[in-house]
């Protein structure tokens, strides 16, 4: 894997971002009237997607970094109000080109695809709730592997064998884990889906394998009537440890998905396309380019 400097692949990822904006992205929004901003589409979205390259705990410091090291690359900076706005106006297009380097990724040929859901917090346990955008749309949940309660949502996403995350959902945090998954599995058909045991309802899987064909895959418990092949339930462990990687990738990367500090749902929604967006690109530079993103270290 080759080695990049900070410019170099601030220069790689606008290049991928304009290349597809201007050949596509710039076909999803409105014919506006006046005149073109100074700062790009482009540029927003770039600087959205290198904000999970760096470990900076906010979107303030890394503007901060960039203006007072790097503003040659981008010298009509916006502050961090403006950028806000941009980033929340372009939220549907940081999804399109998600999208769009899933396919060059190749997760239409695939078949085989793991389940699961994390929790996301986004308002302290016990802080009130009144006053929060999120009143009305997050919920009280209970996370049973990590033992954990929290008020906020349920991110679940939907992948592919090794790791290409290509459809998730932001739902509230107290809703079943079956329901949270339709509407992910909805991006797929005749595919076999892997899963742990919050996905158990022999009523439910029926339910999927006729609406879309999947098959639903889980361990089984011991008290079922049917149990699975012997040695299966072990190989879907195993299965089950690499999604498990893809969500540590995705947390650990960058920002901290449990700390993203947004303030209203539409902020929350931009910045959690923009990590699996950089996410997905990270897998794109490592297989297009060969640039092994996670070497990457940064000096002043």
């Amino acid at each position: 894997m080759s080695s990049v400097s900070f410019v170099e692949l601030a220069t790689i990822i606008y290049v991928v971002t304009d290349d597809w904006y201007q050949k596509e992205g710039k076909n999803f929004l409105r014919q506006t009237v006046g005149q073109k901003p100074v700062f790009s589409n482009s540029e927003v979205i770039t600087l959205l997607l290198l904000m999970d390259f760096l470990p900076f705990p906010g979107e303030g410091q890394f503007l901060g970094f960039i203006r007072a090291n790097y503003l040659s690359l981008f010298p009509q900076l916006l502050d961090q109000s403006q950028f806000n706005r941009r980033a929340r106006q372009l939220r549907l297009l940081i999804e399109a080109i998600r999208k769009h380097w899933a396919e060059e990724l190749g997760v239409t040929l695939a078949t085989k695809f793991l389940l699961d859901t994390k929790p996301l917090p986004v308002v302290g346990y016990k802080r009130s709730k009144k006053r929060s955008d999120f009143a009305g749309s997050a919920a009280y949940g209970y996370c049973s592997s990590r033992n954990l309660h929290y008020f906020g949502y349920k991110l679940v996403t939907l992948s592919t064998i090794d790791g290409v995350p290509i459809a998730y959902d932001l739902v509230p945090a107290n809703t079943d884990e079956r329901l949270a998954a339709e509407t992910v599995l909805s991006a797929i058909s005749n595919c076999d889906v892997f899963c742990d045991k919050g996905f158990i309802s022999e009523e439910w899987q029926a339910e999927q394998l006729v609406i879309q064909g999947n098959r639903i895959w889980t361990p089984a418990r011991v008290n079922q009537n049917i149990q699975n092949p012997k040695g299966f339930d072990r190989w879907l462990n195993t299965l089950r440890e690499r999604i498990e990687g893809v969500f540590n990738e995705i947390q650990n990367t960058g920002r901290n998905l449990e700390r993203l500090l947004r303030k209203t749902i539409l902020g929350l929604a931009t910045h959690v396309a923009a990590k699996m967006t950089s996410h997905l690109l990270k897998l794109l530079l490592h297989r297009q380019f060969g640039i092994d993103v996670q070497t990457f270290t940064q000096t002043a």
